[in-house]
């Protein structure tokens, strides 16, 4: 991981529908070894299959904490 800040993305206040696609741009928007850190109200382990699906190989994910309120995941690029 880099030095420089980690961009945060509250994804709790965004509409349903829209909340994937969000991550998913924001995600792709990321250079090479950068992180975004997702806060989430929920697990997001949906979202981690959906990587796994649509980005398999291209990212890290590290749970920076695990509810029961909020849970926060960096999330890198990694290819």
């Amino acid at each position: 991981m880099s030095a420089s800040v980690i961009k945060e993305l509250d994804i709790r206040p965004v509409p349903p529908r829209e909340k994937h696609p969000t991550i998913f741009s924001t995600f792709d928007k990321l250079n090479l070894e950068e992180t975004f850190q997702l806060i989430n109200d929920h697990d997001p382990m949906p979202l981690y299959y959906q990587f796994q699906a649509e980005r398999s190989g291209q990212f890290s994910w590290e749970y920076i904490e695990r509810g029961p309120q909020v849970w926060k995941v960096n999330i890198t690029k990694t290819a």
